[in-house]
């Protein structure tokens, strides 16, 4: 996998995990006509899928689940805690659990940014003809 490949795809598997979330929250969880469908009797199969969305925000386990994998990324340096804390950070910040979707996102970010710095080769530190003591006139 190429260097600019593997720097922008953590990036922009968030942003999907933001749209994907966003769409539970606002295309199946708020929307009126789809609350009274489920909640009529014998509603479409699809239902108990949008009931256990709703039931992890109401008992906030999106937003354990968010603080678990931050705590997991503070203590493990790696990309992939990282990118889980930022992505449960995201979609619990989407789905109700702000607090912790906050700070989940937060941690996860930064952590995603020390390990994508700490693996990038460091360049030369000086041009050349830099460094070299001048002799005083």
């Amino acid at each position: 996998m190429n260097r600019m490949l593997r720097l922008v795809l953590p990036w922009f598997t968030l942003a999907l995990v933001a749209v994907a979330a966003a769409a539970l929250r606002y295309g199946m969880i708020e929307p009126p006509a789809v609350a009274n469908l489920c909640t009529a009797n014998g509603g479409p199969a699809w239902c108990a899928w949008r009931q256990w969305a709703v039931l992890g925000f109401l008992s906030y386990g999106y937003g354990y689940a968010a603080l678990t994998a931050a705590f997991i990324a503070l203590f493990w340096r790696h990309p992939l805690p990282a990118w889980l804390a930022a992505a449960l950070g995201v979609a619990a910040l989407v789905l109700y659990c702000f607090e912790a979707g906050a700070f989940a996102l937060l941690v996860g970010v930064l952590r995603l940014l020390r390990a994508q710095a700490d693996s990038l080769s460091p360049g030369p530190q000086h041009r050349p003809g830099e460094g070299e003591v001048q002799h005083q006139p």
